[in-house]
C-alpha cells in the first residue's frame, strides 16, 4: 500500500514539473509574438496548463495523508510553493494577469494524522520489556564425568587401537555430543557397573530360586557346588553384552540419522533447486534451509556446513568437502560433493539441483514401495502368530490335558498362558515395527 502511494507520489510531481516547463516555455515564447489571434492561443494553452496544475496540486495532500507515519508536522508557518519566475518583463494584460494568478499559487498544508493502528503500534512497543537471551551452556553429565575420572588416562591409551578408530568416526557423523576419549570412558565404567551387578545376581542364585508360583522367591534345595557352574557365567556375560552394545550404539545411531536423511533429502534437494533458481549465492540456500526447520536431521548437516564456512573460516567449497566426509548419509555426501564440482567448474546450479532432485525422488519412491510389500508381509506374519498360533496351542494343551499325555495344565493355567503369550507377542511385534519404522526413516 505504501509503495503504490510513494509510485504515485512520485508521478504527480513529475507531472508538475513537466508542466511547469511547459509553461516556462510558453512564456519565453511570448517575448517573440506580436500577432493579438497568437497570443490568445498561448493564454488559453496556459489556461489548461494551469487547471492541470491546480488539479495535480489538490491531489498530493491526499496522497501525502496517507503516507502519514509519524507526529504533524509544525504548520505554523507553512511556506508557500511559487512557481519560477517566467519573464523579466512585462507582458501582454490577459497574460500579466495570467502570470498573477500562478505566482500567487500556494500548496494547500498538508495535516498528517497518524492512524489509530500506528498509535496503538507504537504504544504496545513502548511497554514491550527487552527479551534477555542466555547463553546455554551444555556440560557433561555426572555420569560421564565420574567415568572421565576412573578411565581416562586408560581410555587415551585405547583411542591408539585401530578397533576405536571406526568408534571415533561413528560418533562424529552420528551427531553425538561425546569426544572419543569420554565415550570410551562411558564404556569402561559402564562394563564395571555390569560385572558388579552380575556378581550380585549370581550370588542371589547361587542361593536363591525364582519360581513362577507363590513363593516367587526361595531358597535352593540344590548344593552350591552344583549350582555354580550354572551362574558363573553372570557376571562375565553381562560385562560383555554391555560393552558390545555401547560400542555398536553409535553405528545405529548412525544408521538412523542416514534413514532420516535420506528419508527427507528429495523433499529438501527439490527446495534446493527452487531457491537456486533466484540466483543467490549458493551459501544462502543452506542458510533458508536451516531457517525452515521443515528438515531437522538435514539442517544438523547444513548447520554444520555453516558453521565452517562463518566460524572457522572455510571456503565454501572446502566446507562442503569437509561435511560430506562427516556426514552419516552417502546420498547427502554425493550431493555435497557433487555441488562442490559444480561450483569450481561453473556448472548451472539449478539444472544440478533439478536434475539430482529428479534421481533422489525416484529412489525415494521406490523405497517406499519396499516398504509396501515388507508391511503386507508382516501382516501376514502377525496373522499367524497372534491368531493362529495361540488356537492351535490351546487346543493341544487341551487335548493333552483330557489324554493325560505331557504336560497337563488346569484350565485356568491355559488361560493365563494364552493371554500372556499374546501379549508378550504383540509386545514384541509392536518394537519390532517401531524399531523398523525408525530404522527406515518414514516421511
Amino acid at each position: 500500500m505504501m509503495a503504490d502511494s510513494l509510485y504515485e507520489l512520485k508521478e504527480k510531481i513529475l507531472e508538475e514539473k513537466k508542466i511547469i516547463k511547459e509553461l516556462q516555455g510558453f512564456f519565453d515564447s511570448m517575448k517573440s509574438i506580436n500577432s493579438a489571434d497568437e497570443i490568445a492561443k498561448v493564454t488559453s494553452q496556459i489556461d489548461l496548463l494551469q487547471k492541470s496544475l491546480k488539479k495535480a496540486n489538490e491531489e498530493i495532500p491526499g496522497i501525502l495523508k496517507s503516507l502519514a507515519v509519524g507526529a504533524p508536522l509544525n504548520q505554523s508557518s507553512p511556506a508557500p510553493l511559487v512557481h519560477p519566475k517566467t519573464s523579466k518583463e512585462k507582458p501582454k494584460s490577459d497574460v500579466k494577469e495570467t502570470v498573477q494568478k500562478i505566482q500567487e499559487k500556494k500548496v494547500i498544508p498538508v495535516s498528517i494524522d497518524m492512524d489509530r493502528l500506528e498509535k496503538e503500534t507504537l504504544k504496545r512497543l513502548r511497554k514491550q520489556k527487552a527479551v534477555s537471551k542466555k547463553k546455554k551452556v551444555e556440560r557433561a553429565s555426572k555420569y560421564t564425568q565420574i567415568s572421565n575420572k576412573i578411565f581416562s588416562g586408560l581410555s587415551l591409551k585405547m583411542t591408539k587401537l585401530p578397533i576405536f578408530k571406526r568408534l571415533r568416526e561413528d560418533l562424529i557423523r552420528a551427531n553425538m555430543q561425546f569426544p572419543q576419549i569420554s565415550y570410551i570412558s562411558v564404556i569402561l565404567f559402564s562394563s564395571l557397573l555390569s560385572f558388579l551387578v552380575g556378581t550380585f545376581l549370581a550370588i542371589f542364585f547361587l542361593f536363591f530360586s525364582v519360581g513362577a508360583l507363590m513363593p516367587f522367591i526361595s531358597f535352593a534345595g540344590d548344593n552350591i557346588l552344583s549350582r555354580a557352574p550354572k551362574v558363573f557365567w553372570i557376571p562375565l556375560a553381562l560385562p560383555a553384552l554391555t560393552f558390545v552394545f555401547l560400542y555398536l550404539y553409535p553405528s545405529l545411531e548412525k544408521k538412523s540419522a542416514q534413514n532420516k536423511i535420506d528419508a527427507e533429502l528429495p523433499f529438501a534437494a527439490i527446495h534446493m533447486s527452487a531457491i537456486s533458481g533466484s540466483m543467490v549465492d549458493p551459501s544462502k540456500i543452506f542458510e533458508i534451509l536451516v531457517s525452515t526447520k521443515e528438515y531437522p536431521t538435514i539442517s544438523r548437516e547444513f548447520t554444520k556446513l555453516i558453521n565452517e564456512i562463518h566460524i572457522y573460516g572455510y571456503d565454501l567449497v572446502s566446507a562442503l568437502k569437509n561435511t560430506a566426509q562427516n556426514s552419516p548419509s552417502k546420498k547427502l555426501s554425493d550431493l555435497l560433493n557433487g555441488l562442490a564440482t559444480t561450483i569450481t567448474s561453473g556448472g548451472n546450479l539449478p539444472e544440478f539441483f533439478d536434475k539430482r532432485a529428479s534421481t533422489l525422488l525416484f529412489d525415494y519412491r521406490i523405497e517406499r514401495e519396499k516398504e509396501i510389500r515388507a508391511s503386507e508381509t508382516f501382516m501376514d506374519i502377525y496373522i499367524s502368530l497372534v491368531i493362529a498360533a495361540p488356537m492351535i496351542l490351546m487346543l493341544l494343551l487341551m487335548m493333552m490335558k483330557i489324554s493325560g499325555l505331557g504336560i497337563q495344565l488346569s484350565t485356568n493355567m491355559i488361560t493365563v498362558v494364552m493371554v500372556l503369550g499374546v501379549s508378550t507377542i504383540n509386545v514384541f511385534f509392536l518394537m519390532f515395527l517401531i524399531l523398523k519404522q525408525s530404522a527406515g526413516g518414514g516421511r
